[in-house]
């Protein structure tokens, strides 16, 4: 008879103790006018329709887009602590430095406000990965080369994935670009979505997987 009465007391213990809920995931992608929808409603982005489309099939995961048009690596390093502090990021997704090479700056700064950001954002637990960024090929060869060997590089020395440029399946087709010839279009976000959503998922993955087993 006692052992039923502990094991019925037990059973209600449990039933009344505060269930621990699951710790969010959350993504942040952290860019330029490329993901922040220029020219556009940020719901039209790429990001802003992913997020659409994960809030019914990823309802657990909240993706917030925390770019800003015109950004330079150095203005995202220097807004990220409250980044970091606003979102607590899972994981991040890095598509900067296409302004800084636009304005010719040294591809060794780019490169070390990049390793910050990442820095950082490791250090508060956030699995990242990087974007390849490229620039159009009239700021001469040299610079085009030594601009695009940043980002392999960087990744290589932080040690965390290369997300391919997703505006070389873009870029090249007139209807999917603004008048400008920088910026993709309405049209190109939906495919910029479809490109970028399974790498997204696996960033994701991998940070639920480190998050798990350590």
């Amino acid at each position: 008879m006692k052992s039923i009465l502990i094991k019925m007391l037990a059973l209600i213990t449990l039933a009344i103790l505060p269930q621990l809920p699951a710790k969010a995931t959350t993504l942040v992608v952290l860019g330029d006018s490329l993901s922040a929808g220029y020219g556009m409603a940020q719901a039209d982005s790429w990001v802003g329709i992913l997020q659409q489309r994960w809030s019914v099939s990823y309802p657990d995961i909240t993706l917030i887009n925390a770019s800003i048009s015109g950004d330079t690596t150095q203005g995202a390093l220097h807004r990220l602590p409250g980044v970091i502090a606003r979102h607590q990021p899972t994981a991040v997704f890095i598509e900067l430095g296409g302004n800084d090479g636009l304005r010719g700056f040294p591809p060794t700064t780019i490169a070390d406000n990049l390793l910050q950001i990442i820095m950082q954002l490791q250090q508060n637990n956030a699995k990242v990965a990087v974007s390849q960024i490229r620039i159009p090929p009239n700021y001469g060869p040299r610079y085009s080369d030594m601009f695009a060997n940043v980002f392999p590089q960087v990744a290589k020395q932080a040690d965390v994935p290369l997300i391919p440029f997703f505006m070389e399946t873009i870029i090249n087709n007139e209807a999917y670009m603004q008048n400008d010839g920088i910026h993709p279009n309405r049209d190109a976000q939906p495919i910029i979505a479809d490109i970028m959503e399974p790498y997204l998922l696996e960033l994701i993955n991998q940070a639920k997987s480190e998050q798990n087993t350590g």
